[in-house]
């Protein structure tokens, strides 16, 4: 991909954009940078950008005469694909990739990546410690994780490792993009408001695996039929992970031990000794556990970095214990199947805080997760009354509304008695009130440490 001294627009200035933009500088192409939100501050823009970057900056507006300029399109993972203005660069014939592609273009080395409704982050970082733990000194952790694959691509050797987490916004506009290692972790309805389907969904999480080759591995979830089917069709070499049963050929839970069998078999250790609970979790472990296995890493190192992993920040993340209530801060459970997570990881009567931004979703499994747990659910944005409408139709009436975040969290306080627990665990996007999930909950941190 030739861009120097060519016209290429880079849609959406968030911090993927900017990435961008950088690694486009670095390949002296003529970079626009645009975003169509005119409420955006400029100045604010060309301080991220820094005094180094070069683009000239377009907002509001998309206009019209750029399209007879441009030779390539380069869209931020935010950017739905099906924008008319992106329609209309594909009938002129503008290439348009995504920044993964591009990244993926002008980075070097070797590629292990991750995508899945829920887990990606966990699995995502743990594979990242294991990498670094047998590679100090050349890995990279990429991608939906909050580190532009853009930025860090410009920095990568051929003897580099990228662990990337993959969302499926990413992964819909892959063209050559090709993992050493894949993983697929599991498919539950979301993001239904940008992809409208579930098979198309399904589609854009597959990507993953679309371009690897007979030396490749994918690694995919035994007990979801649909990647059963999908692992038969595949080029590369397909192993699988099960909590459920024994396999053949993987990684697969036996009781309190997970075993590694390929061809030989391996304990590779009892549950007791992992510091992340829950049957969801030990998924994870086992899927970075197979990916690390099949690129080389001895398992000596596997074992020690599994062994004192403690999980990621806002994943059912212990915050404090005040007059004998414990806090608990879920907020990456952004859908509900993560959000039932984040509920049969509570051992206590639970005041629980959902609501948030609509993507769709229905909230019925949710509500009948709680298995008694749920003492009172608060809550709260865009998706109250329609979490309410699912509470009612479930039997669930221990509900209440609050107006805003704080209101929310000083009313879980003041209903939850020693003993009992808070779980921030909305099972919606924070969109709307807030940036993103990692502001939602430092802002949650922030309030139940000030109680």
């Amino acid at each position: 991909m030739e861009v120097a001294g060519k016209k290429v627009l880079v849609f959406g200035s968030g911090i993927s954009g900017i990435g961008a933009v950088k690694l486009l500088n670095g390949q002296k192409a003529e970079v626009i940078l645009y975003d169509g939100n005119e409420k955006l501050d400029r100045d604010k823009i060309k301080e991220q950008l820094g005094a180094h970057a070069e683009a000239r900056l377009v907002i509001g507006a998309f206009p019209e005469g750029l399209l007879e300029e441009l030779k390539l399109v380069v869209l931020s993972p935010g950017v739905p694909t099906d924008l008319p203005v992106i329609l209309k660069m594909r009938e002129k014939g503008i290439p348009v990739i995504g920044e993964v592609e591009l990244a993926y273009e002008y980075g070097k080395g070797d590629v292990l990546a991750i995508t899945g409704t829920n887990g990606k982050t966990t699995t995502t970082t743990l594979l990242g410690k294991i990498m670094k733990n047998y590679r100090p000194d050349d890995v990279f952790v990429v991608g939906n994780i909050g580190n532009p694959y853009t930025v860090a691509a410009g920095k990568m050797t051929e003897s580099s490792i990228a662990v990337a987490e993959m969302s499926s916004f990413q992964l819909e506009s892959i063209k050559a993009f090709r993992p050493n290692v894949s993983a697929i972790l599991n498919y539950t309805p979301d993001h239904l408001n940008r992809h409208h389907t579930m098979e198309a969904y399904i589609a854009a999480k597959e990507n993953i695996a679309r371009n690897q080759r007979a030396g490749d591995y994918c690694i995919l979830n035994y007990e979801e039929e649909i990647m059963r089917e999908f692992g038969k069709n595949l080029k590369c070499q397909v192993l699988y992970f099960s909590s459920r049963r024994k396999l053949e050929r993987g990684i697969y839970l036996d009781g309190d031990s997970i075993i590694y069998k390929n061809p030989e078999e391996v304990t590779v250790c009892n549950i007791s000794e992992l510091q992340i609970p829950g049957l969801h979790n030990y998924e994870n472990v086992m899927a970075a556990v197979l990916m690390a296995a099949v690129y080389g890493v001895p398992m000596n190192i596997i074992r020690d970095t599994i062994r004192g992993f403690k999980g990621v920040e806002h994943r059912i993340e212990y915050v404090t214990e005040k007059s004998g209530v414990v806090y608990y801060n879920d907020s990456k459970g952004t859908n509900p199947d993560a959000a039932i997570k984040g509920i049969q990881a509570m051992n206590r009567p639970t005041i629980l805080l959902g609501g948030g931004y609509d993507k769709n979703s229905e909230y019925t499994e949710w509500i009948e997760s709680f298995g008694g747990k749920v003492k009172k659910l608060i809550l709260m944005g865009a998706t109250k009354e329609k979490i309410a409408a699912d509470a009612e139709k479930c039997g669930f009436h221990d509900y209440v509304y609050a107006d805003t975040f704080e209101e929310a969290v000083h009313l879980a306080a003041e209903l939850a008695e020693p003993g009992e627990a808070v779980l921030l665990s909305p099972a919606c996007a924070s969109w709307g009130m807030f940036p993103n999930y990692e502001v939602r909950g430092e802002k949650f941190k922030e309030i139940v440490n000030s109680l």
